[in-house]
């Protein structure tokens, strides 16, 4: 098909709604779009366009997709979201060192100060650090996977290469090892929120027993490991 076909305020809308998706570019998006409501996809087409229906197409393409995330990337197709960026929230100021027995955690974010992103298509990683007193956002790593020289995935984790937590909304089994393979510790969070909370949940474990896979990197001796271990055993 004719990419002139489509007008730009709906080419813009489809490739918004792919970046909901996990590991979903335009093309494929165009695709279940083709088996859906066919093409070109035009206003009316998409304003008839139904989670049910996106579920279904090309032989359930998008099936175990959560439907709250397609609910999402409807709204984006049909025009009910809006096209607008969100801030980014402001980073503050961090030297190495700065705050002793910290770590560094990424969360994997499409809009604001949200962990909202699959690690596979997210726009961006914000990076905290992280003590029992403290927590800072310290940067924003955007991500252009034009850089990836044909590995997406390592390229990503590259990105994140200093961190020791990763929290990302999804994130499959090969990229998750390599995320592992750099030093980084991936938690799935599917019920997307602010990034903040979980970074404040976080720092309240540090602040207490930290279970083994946070004392290990946070680098706390195999003793100190095992003593937490036993402890909770005897609790």
């Amino acid at each position: 098909m004719n990419a002139s076909a489509i007008s730009n305020d709906i080419a813009l809308r489809i490739g918004l709604a792919a970046r909901e998706l996990p590991d979903t570019d335009a093309a494929r998006m165009l695709s279940v779009l083709d088996d859906a409501i066919g093409l070109p996809p035009t206003d009316k087409k998409l304003s008839g366009l139904t989670v049910k229906a996106l579920k279904s197409a090309r032989d359930g393409e998008f099936a175990d997709v959560d439907t709250a995330v397609l609910k999402r990337a409807l709204g984006y197709l049909k025009g009910e979201t809006s096209l607008s960026a969100e801030p980014l929230p402001e980073v503050s100021a961090y030297s190495d060192g700065e705050m002793p027995g910290s770590i560094r955690v990424a969360c994997a974010s499409d809009k604001g100060e949200m962990l909202d992103g699959h690690f596979g298509s997210c726009k961006r990683f914000l990076i905290y650090q992280v003590s029992d007193s403290e927590k800072r956002l310290v940067e924003i790593r955007d991500i252009d996977d034009a850089e990836a020289d044909g590995d997406k995935n390592g390229y990503r984790a590259s990105l994140i290469a200093d961190c020791q937590v990763l929290f990302v909304v999804s994130i499959g089994g090969p990229a998750a090892a390599k995320i592992v393979r750099v030093g980084a510790h991936p938690i799935k969070k599917p019920q997307m929120g602010p990034a903040i909370d979980e970074i404040t949940k976080l720092q309240a474990v540090i602040g207490s027993k930290a279970p083994p896979w946070l004392a290990k990197v946070m680098g706390q001796s195999p003793e100190e490991r095992i003593r937490f271990e036993q402890e909770e055993a005897t609790a």
